[in-house]
């Protein structure tokens, strides 16, 4: 991987991120113990607590890990990652992406991705996302974002190969109009 900070600090008007660590697991649980956020996942049973501790010390462990908290009430919100597409060896991903239902449909999520976006293009072009076919809210969600669906392939991203959904977004698609993705609104604690 380039020189490239995948835990960073990132701070934009609703959402702060920052490297996941051991002592976020309660918070975390308690932000993903719903089970309609795992509905359309290919993991549905990560909302009961021996499946979530064994992913939460997965996601841990890859040091690539970000905790996402509501600016304004401080509790955990959600995950998410950057790592390296098993396809694409020198190129950069997010995923592992979750978020709780009262952020779903609105503004955080495009405020989750421009955060984590502009920060990865920093270092590279084009920022990849692998969705599970049966994930119909993630795919929309990357389209709405300018993505677009590249290919399709079967991956090994957390232990077990699946087909995946890959999407690409450039810093062109991303900076185009219609999406409305203007970074100068945008605050990042990010190091320079």
């Amino acid at each position: 991987m380039r020189d490239f900070d995948c835990q960073p600090v990132l701070c934009g008007p609703t959402l702060r991120i920052r490297p996941l660590t051991a002592s976020d697991v309660e918070g975390m649980f308690s932000a993903a113990s719903d089970p309609e956020i795992w509905i359309d996942h290919p993991a549905r049973d990560r909302y009961q607590r021996p499946v979530f501790e064994s992913y939460f010390a997965a996601r841990l462990a890859t040091r690539q890990a970000l905790t996402i908290f509501d600016v304004d009430t401080e509790q955990i919100v959600g995950m998410s990652s950057y790592y390296t597409p098993p396809d694409l060896p020198d190129s950069i991903a997010i995923g592992y992406t979750f978020l709780v239902r009262e952020k779903w449909g609105g503004e955080a999520n495009r405020e989750l991705k421009r955060l984590m976006l502009e920060h990865s293009f920093s270092a590279y072009d084009t920022v990849y996302l692998h969705i599970a076919p049966t994930n119909i809210r993630s795919q929309k969600a990357a389209l709405k974002i300018g993505a677009v669906h590249l290919y399709d392939a079967e991956l090994n991203l957390s232990g077990v190969a699946a087909l995946c959904r890959c999407y690409g977004v450039t810093q062109a698609q991303w900076a185009a109009p219609e999406h409305g993705n203007r970074s100068s609104e945008w605050i990042s604690t990010r190091p320079e």
